[in-house]
């Protein structure tokens, strides 16, 4: 089964395709999360004799039509990583980086300002400020990070820190395959009619991006925004599937950067 798009609405996803993926992601999402119970238990223990800290790590995420969701993964920096990052700005690798330092935000519903989003609202000025201070990080990016552990490390190597975002899949938040939920920082900066269109595809845990890109330092945010459209436009289920089976290999891609 494959799913097409209306060349001239090229971004309006068929039921036909939305059924069929949800199916998939609900069967496989809890078939893993089942066989890797011993393996998050595993991590679990390692991240806690390491550092102390939360086990997982979630942020705010902007994923398909806009929605925001708590994103979850396995802790892999230091808790102290906010105030190290201040000591290693002169450090950054390049200034308009694809992946950024996450800004959290507080939801306030009895403020007076705030902005109403599809999951609850967010306080104007804590908005304002995550903005500032977001682009004054300018995508902060290092080469050997000291703020990841040394478990952080390997579970990043490997794409495990990203095993939590199953929970995400069953939940419905996203699914296995789309184009990555963006934090709200980098998502409130693509306001071109192109770049929008990647939020009318499912978000995803793995991608076109990642299986083309992943552990290519010369990577640029041009491209990811690129390849995150051409998915938009053309995903199909048999795409998803393509995307799967180069994912493990992708996984394993060194990306010390």
């Amino acid at each position: 089964m494959t799913a097409s798009f209306d060349q001239a609405n090229p971004f309006i996803v068929p039921d036909a395709y939305r059924i069929a993926k949800r199916t998939f992601d609900i069967i496989v999402s809890t078939l893993l999360l089942l066989l890797l119970g011993p393996l998050f238990l595993l991590v679990a223990l390692l991240i806690k004799l390491e550092s102390k800290g939360p086990v997982f790590y979630a942020s705010k995420r902007v994923g398909e039509a806009y929605q925001f969701f708590d994103f979850y993964k396995f802790r892999s920096m230091r808790t102290d990583a906010d105030q190290l990052l201040e000591k290693m700005k002169a450090q950054n690798q390049y200034g308009d980086a694809d992946e950024g330092q996450e800004i959290q935000y507080s939801w306030n519903k009895t403020s007076e300002n705030t902005l109403v989003a599809d999951a609850g609202y967010i306080a104007e000025d804590d908005w304002v400020m995550g903005k500032k201070t977001a682009q004054a990080r300018a995508f902060v990016k290092f080469s050997n990070d000291p703020r990841i552990t040394r478990i952080g490390r390997i579970i990043r190597n490997t794409s495990i820190d990203e095993l939590p975002q199953l929970v995400n899949v069953l939940k419905g938040d996203m699914s296995l395959v789309g184009n990555r939920p963006l934090p709200l920082y980098e998502a409130s900066q693509l306001t071109s009619d192109e770049a929008v269109g990647r939020f009318l595809a499912p978000a995803g845990i793995t991608g076109l991006w990642q299986v083309t890109e992943r552990g290519k330092a010369n990577t640029s945010a041009d491209s990811r925004k690129r390849l995150d459209v051409t998915y938009a436009n053309t995903c199909s289920f048999w795409l998803d599937m393509k995307i799967l089976v180069r994912t493990p290999l992708a996984a394993l891609q060194q990306e010390n950067v």
